[in-house]
């Protein structure tokens, strides 16, 4: 799905993989490549870019609102937990976290309506972890009746193909 457009104010951006702040400036012409689970990865001047759901409108595009229904319980649903994570996309990889097998465990304590979650990278280095992290606190945190999310990147053990869905793999072109 690529598709262009024209910023309409400069918008703030990272180069993928590596993370680096940038900004596009306005009146530029940027390909959208990749619009899951509400951000976008784009193209401009020949450069990957993650540009936030947050700022969907400068690009002319309409922000995606995750929301979920409060079951009046007071108490975390696991199951909203998981599909707050489902909606993270890798912004190389059009393939969600929980389906690339980066999320490891997903803790909850009722008491505190706390979740706590261990997550790891495709490769240890990727500038994209703080990101990822972000989006996963902030997305968690749009669950109802979360009080606090905390995100552990872990890589023991490191992530392999093997951990990915096989419907993933499938995607992916890594499947035989």
């Amino acid at each position: 799905m690529q598709k262009m457009v024209v910023t309409n104010r400069a918008c703030p951006a990272r180069r993928v993989p590596s993370g680096e702040p940038t900004s596009i400036p306005e009146g530029q012409f940027i390909t959208i490549n990749q619009s899951l689970g509400g951000n976008y990865t784009v193209t401009w001047q020949g450069n990957m870019l993650r540009i936030d759901g947050t700022d969907a409108e400068a690009i002319g595009q309409e922000p995606e609102v995750l929301g979920f229904d409060d079951d009046g319980s007071g108490k975390v649903n696991e199951e909203q937990v998981w599909q707050a994570l489902d909606s993270i996309y890798d912004p190389e990889i059009p393939i969600s976290l929980v389906s690339l097998g980066l999320i490891y465990k997903v803790s909850l304590d009722h008491a505190a309506n706390s979740v706590s979650i261990d997550m790891t990278l495709t490769a240890p280095g990727c500038g994209m972890g703080p990101v990822l992290v972000g989006d996963v606190k902030y997305r968690v945190a749009k669950v109802p009746n979360v009080a606090s999310v905390s995100v552990d990147l872990v890589f023991d053990p490191p992530w392999s193909r093997e951990m990915m869905s096989e419907e993933a793999q499938l995607e992916a072109g890594l499947f035989f």
